[in-house]
């Protein structure tokens, strides 16, 4: 168990989902905020996902707080899950498997929380089920001349390959098994990454002969036993790996797929009509849009949707996945993220990572 200094977990109702988002990145571990009312009893429970949801429902970060509390009613988890303070580590463990939670705030009588109990301080977990594939076969034709002796994901950024970013940072959230996807010049990566011991990872590498898309390419690998991890060799970001899992897990998804909100800005008025009727003007909008950020957590199961010696994209298989009735969500990207696909994406990402605007 651990005693933290609740004072900093705790939100009031005027507070804004800004707020809770700071008051759970300064909570660790425990990836909480509490909001409670001005006696200092538990109102709620806000966690990284009920954030996420939030962003999905378009609620700008200087809302109020309390406008995720009618989209986490919709969720199973609706109402805090609490524990009696002294509950023994058998109940505290049924609780937490029945609600799928990893953290159980403990009341006293009154309401108020005494403590916090992680799971991973009553049954450490077994680490290393969740692997990654990083898919790096592509040309990175849009990046030519820069791409002429280099796949585009060992580009420098920083001062390093792009991918070794990748790499680390996988890495740094506890995944240790990599497997890599190559076709063009993969002795460029082969000859900087090894066998992965010098960045404490494992890694196998999948040379594809042929490109078989970004979906396609999986079935050249054995199928996991559990949820697994493919990202992009492209894409510069900081999000947390272990809340996607978190998420996946709890939305009982079989493929979940990072998104991220992109804007385009409409430089012209733009004029609403019913027919020939003018029903309403907008200058200059600004259009908001979840792109996919190349970012996926996949169920084993999803192999049975991917066709063998065939070019497939993960497009394919999210449409796949849907007209079979399988459950495909979306993960809000909070965090920094960046496709570096043309060449003012690639500056961009150099002048970010400059300005440690994006993981180290």
């Amino acid at each position: 168990m651990t005693t933290p200094r609740f004072a900093e977990l705790c939100i009031s109702p005027p507070a804004t989902i800004r707020d809770a988002i700071e008051c759970i990145n300064r909570s660790g571990a425990i990836s909480l905020a509490l909001l409670v009312n001005e006696e200092g009893r538990l109102v709620s429970v806000i966690t990284d996902g009920d954030i996420r949801r939030g962003i999905l429902h378009r609620l700008t970060l200087d809302a109020p707080v309390g406008d995720l509390l009618p989209i986490k009613s919709l969720m199973p988890n609706a109402d805090a899950v609490t524990a009696p303070v002294g509950s023994d580590r058998v109940a505290l463990l049924q609780i937490m498997e029945e609600k799928g939670v990893r953290q159980l705030p403990l009341l006293n009588e009154d309401g108020k929380i005494v403590d916090i109990v992680l799971r991973r301080d009553l049954l450490p977990e077994v680490a290393g089920n969740l692997q990654a594939v990083i898919m790096a076969g592509g040309f990175g034709k849009r990046l030519w001349p820069l791409t002429e002796s280099l796949p585009k994901p060992m580009l420098p950024v920083g001062g390093r390959p792009l991918m070794e970013r990748i790499v680390r940072q996988l890495q740094q959230a506890g995944i240790h098994r990599l497997n890599i996807t190559t076709h063009y010049k993969p002795e460029k990566i082969v000859e900087h990454f090894g066998t992965g011991s010098a960045f404490g990872v494992d890694i196998n590498y999948v040379n594809e002969d042929l490109p078989l898309g970004t979906a396609g390419a999986l079935r050249l690998m054995p199928r996991p036993e559990h949820p697994f991890l493919v990202v992009n060799g492209d894409v510069l970001t900081g999000i947390d790996y272990a809340q996607m899992l978190d998420y996946h897990r709890e939305h009982n998804a079989d493929m979940t797929v990072a998104v991220n909100l992109h804007t385009i800005k409409v430089p012209y008025g733009v004029v609403d009509s019913d027919g020939s009727r003018i029903t309403g003007l907008r200058e200059k909008p600004e259009i908001k849009l979840f792109v996919n950020a190349g970012i996926y957590l996949l169920n084993p199961s999803v192999y049975e949707h991917i066709p063998a010696e065939h070019h497939f994209d993960m497009t394919d298989l999210i449409h796949s996945l849907i007209e079979a009735g399988r459950p495909v969500v979306s993960f809000p990207i909070r965090e920094y993220w960046m496709d570096i696909g043309q060449h003012h994406d690639y500056a961009q990402a150099q002048a970010d990572v400059a300005k440690e605007g994006a993981q180290s």
